[in-house]
């Protein structure tokens, strides 16, 4: 099991609209109350699974190769120098979610009718036959018939981030037990904590999609289930080719000692994951 900071539950309204309880019950667009229900997000922090010293035996086995040039160069092992090793605590936000909206739309259907019809009676209305506008129905008028459909959507999504607001994959994110005082961790890496309802924005800009053509409400809900921020432990490891005095760093998870392998993206913020910068607002939906 995890152990989590802040568990309490909340609800906060939104742009959205309010439940209705009864189905028969339908509200304009305009009077819409806003409505929705979003747990307070839990603070994990991982354990570190692998030694240090297991660490810098991982990394001398490849320091040759951060050095490699066209492919297949690469310097002697002897010509590669250990400098630092560096524990840090890199952030990823998981959230779940569902956007669910029962509505109204104005429609028209149309009934060809012969040209010979002059009224037709349906559900007690009188229906008086109009000429058809398409030039292949020419042998029929046609009758309009104009209401409303009644329509539910019900999206759902659960996203991974990292600290820049970017999709990752489950196996960048590895299972491990949580620490026991995540202050104390905080406290000792100067671990930043990841503040604001980014996440929350994100997930809305790719669920909450509110139909064009909605003309009443019958209920219209944005739910988050379940929201944290993970702080996972990583290794940097700084080498130094003695020849040209290039430096290069190799990155390894605190979890399973694996080598880290990450996108340019990451390479050019790879000196920020202490202090991770805010997620990058999404664009409008």
């Amino acid at each position: 099991m995890y152990n989590t900071l802040n568990s309490k539950k909340v609800v906060k309204g939104s742009a959205l609209t309010v439940t209705v309880p009864d189905e028969n019950v339908v509200i304009s667009t305009e009077t819409a109350i806003p409505y929705e229900e979003i747990v307070e997000r839990k603070t994990i922090v991982y354990e570190t699974r692998v030694d240090v010293t297991v660490v810098k035996l991982a990394g001398e086995k490849i320091k040759d190769q951060l050095f490699t040039r066209f492919g297949f160069l690469k310097p002697k092992p002897n010509e590669v120098q250990f400098v630092s090793i560096e524990k840090y605590y890199e952030p990823y936000l998981t959230i779940n979610g569902r956007y669910f909206i029962d509505y109204y739309r104005k429609c028209t259907y149309s009934i060809n009718v012969n040209k010979e019809v002059l009224e037709v009676i349906l559900l007690n209305n009188k229906l008086k036959p109009e000429e058809s506008g398409h030039p292949s129905q020419n042998r029929y008028n046609e009758i309009k018939l104009r209401g409303e459909e009644r329509l539910l959507k019900d999206l759902k999504a659960s996203l991974i981030l990292d600290q820049y607001g970017k999709d990752v994959t489950l196996e960048k994110l590895p299972s491990a037990p949580s620490e026991r005082r995540p202050e104390k961790i905080f406290k000792e890496f100067g671990v930043q904590e990841i503040t604001g309802d980014e996440d929350l924005s994100i997930l809305r800009s790719r669920i909450v999609q509110r139909p064009k053509d909605v003309s009443r409400l019958v209920s219209e809900l944005f739910e988050v289930d379940e929201r944290a921020v993970i702080y996972t432990p990583r290794f940097r490891v700084q080498y130094k080719n003695l020849k040209t005095g290039e430096e290069k760093i190799a990155e390894f998870d605190g979890v399973t000692g694996e080598k880290i392998r990450k996108s340019k993206r990451e390479n050019s913020h790879s000196n920020s994951s202490t202090s991770p910068p805010p997620i990058p607002p999404p664009p409008p939906p």
